[in-house]
């Protein structure tokens, strides 16, 4: 499972002066996740809120950023208009390569990847995935869609970003089936592995932005605009660290809710 999810939204409006326009909660997240994008890195931006996150970062901070996308296509500048699948026409048009699955995912094994983002159906306290199987209340257990390309990306990138809504059932102190490694039982246990780069930088919640320490662990970075550090604790399937710094997540600036409401004009992945 690569890309975030659809979220149900939610309005914020901003206090700053002078005022900004209001701004959706997936829209926060779309900012969090563009400033997880460095000038120059290759990224596997993958579709919905990361598709709108590469966007983001181009026209604002990175513009020689390189998206590259599951289905072989490699582009230079974002699509010129919204996609809705990886293999849309205006994806393909102009794009700097059209290769193969192989050979995008070959970049990986080279070492080549800086970032990756990636969903899920749960992520726990030391940023492992799952997307293949979860057990309900009544014990049955529900099969999802596994990993596509999502544990090459968190086994080779030399990071990845996870976005997944923020629950105690989504965030469990451990995830039903590793399906992408995070930092595995923390400590060196992702080197012993043989996992010799790479490993969770960040989770982007519909609540939080979690980072890891030297041990593999997450802790709480920031918190967004209408929530509260104890409903972000309450919420987690752990205890949660607060890191020393803490703060509230940065409001998207005029410049970067421009982009997103340029490309995504209808809100289709961001109302």
């Amino acid at each position: 499972m690569i890309g975030g999810s659809k979220f149900t939204d939610t309005v914020i409006e901003t206090q700053t002066e002078p005022k900004q326009s209001a701004y959706t909660l997936t829209e926060l997240m779309v900012a969090a996740a563009a400033r997880e994008i460095k000038d120059g890195e290759i990224a596997f931006v993958g579709m919905r809120l990361p598709l709108i996150a590469f966007v983001v970062a181009k026209k604002t901070h990175a513009p020689n950023a390189i998206g590259l996308f599951e289905n072989g296509v490699i582009r230079s500048t974002p699509s010129p208009e919204l996609i809705y699948t990886m293999a849309d026409p205006p994806n393909i048009l102009n794009a700097t390569q059209c290769l193969d699955m192989l050979g995008v995912m070959s970049l990986l094994q080279s070492g080549r990847v800086d970032l990756g983002f990636l969903g899920a159906a749960e992520v726990d306290r030391f940023g492992n995935l799952n997307s293949t199987q979860v057990q309900g209340r009544d014990g049955k257990m529900t099969r999802l869609p596994g990993s596509g390309g999502a544990c090459d990306i968190a086994s080779l990138a030399k990071r990845f970003v996870a976005m997944v809504e923020h629950s105690r059932n989504r965030l469990p102190e451990r995830v039903s089936y590793i399906t992408s490694p995070g930092r595995l039982n923390g400590g060196d246990a992702r080197k012993r592995a043989g996992l010799v780069r790479g490993g969770p930088a960040a989770v982007i919640t519909t609540k939080a932005v979690l980072r890891f320490d030297g041990g593999g662990e997450a802790y709480l970075d920031t918190y967004h605009p209408g929530t509260t550090i104890d409903e972000v604790l309450a919420k987690t399937g752990w205890e949660l660290r607060v890191g020393d710094g803490v703060r509230e997540t940065a409001q998207p600036t005029p410049e970067e809710l421009k982009a997103v409401r340029e490309y995504d004009k209808q809100g289709f992945w961001t109302s």
